[in-house]
């Protein structure tokens, strides 16, 4: 498995949620805590950045143009051409000291994400799955860090990470309705691997999972529990990955410098950078919001 290279030395506080533009043949990707969203070009390299005046969670493609994100106060759509951010609903605007995470969309076009305590002591989190009317609906609970989602290609499983607890729990996922059922642990990490974090799903079926604290995208084999290699990178904390390219087989990965020490980070220049590796599987394309 080759190691992964430095595309971008961002050093950006908390990189996460890459999501691949086949159109625009670029990569979104945000910073969560500085409330940036990013469109970075891997030919040209250049990094467009977008100001969203929160805290953001994660960003998906809409059908209809343009992106939708999950900000620190809910959902919103987004226009990169007018600046223009819209409301669609805040389902946690009771809770202060909620923020939204990581999320994607399912294969009809919902918007999942869910949200954490900002403090990170409890589990006050949810996980929520936003339709194309806006209509928002609670699909679970009591969730420390709701991180990475996705879905197989049947779209009869649903695979989704609540990082602390170093699982990764399976559902039944009815795609007419979008109900969850069945929940049960598909994936456990073994000790020393650090704690899952984004994922994304390949042609087959296997599981990209990004490792906080762990220095490496671990594949692992969802149906077995089975871990089957890596890729291995220059610092700690590896936030989320996402396939991409022209053939979808190269894998874009992000990362972080929090929780990093200032000694550390002298070990490791690069953390909160964009990386890129060449892999000999294809990914899949991300479903859009049908909005």
């Amino acid at each position: 498995m080759p190691d992964a290279n430095l595309i971008l030395d961002s050093k950006v506080f908390l990189g996460e949620g890459p999501l691949w533009d086949v159109e625009k043949k670029a990569l979104w990707w945000i910073n969560i805590f500085a409330g940036e969203l990013f469109c970075f070009d891997p030919i040209s390299g250049e990094n467009t950045r977008f100001e969203m005046g929160q805290q953001i969670g994660t960003v998906v493609l809409q059908e209809s143009g343009g992106v939708a994100v999950a900000l620190e106060n809910g959902f919103f759509s987004f226009d990169p051409a007018t600046k223009q951010l819209t409301p669609i609903i805040d389902p946690e605007s009771d809770k202060e000291g909620n923020r939204f995470n990581d999320g994607k969309c399912d294969p009809s076009g919902r918007f999942w994400a869910g949200t954490m305590e900002k403090v990170e002591e409890k589990a006050t989190g949810a996980l929520y799955c936003l339709n194309g009317d806006a209509t928002c609906h609670q699909r679970e609970t009591d969730i420390f860090i709701s991180n990475g989602i996705t879905w197989t290609h049947d779209a009869k499983t649903m695979y989704y990470i609540d990082s602390p607890t170093r699982k990764v729990a399976a559902y039944d996922f009815n795609n007419a309705t979008g109900e969850i059922s069945n929940r049960r642990i598909a994936i456990e990490i073994p000790d020393g691997m650090g704690y899952p974090d984004g994922m994304s799903i390949d042609a087959e079926d296997n599981l990209w999972i990004a490792m906080w604290d762990g220095w490496a995208v671990a594949k692992f084999d969802p149906r077995s529990g089975e871990f089957l290699e890596k890729i291995e990178l220059p610092v700690a904390n590896v936030t989320a990955c996402a396939f991409g390219g022209n053939d979808l087989n190269d894998l874009y990965i992000t990362t972080a410098r929090k929780g990093i020490s200032e000694e550390d980070l002298e070990k490791q220049p690069h953390a909160g950078s964009l990386f890129h590796a060449k892999v000999n599987v294809t990914g899949t394309t991300f479903p859009k919001f049908r909005h």
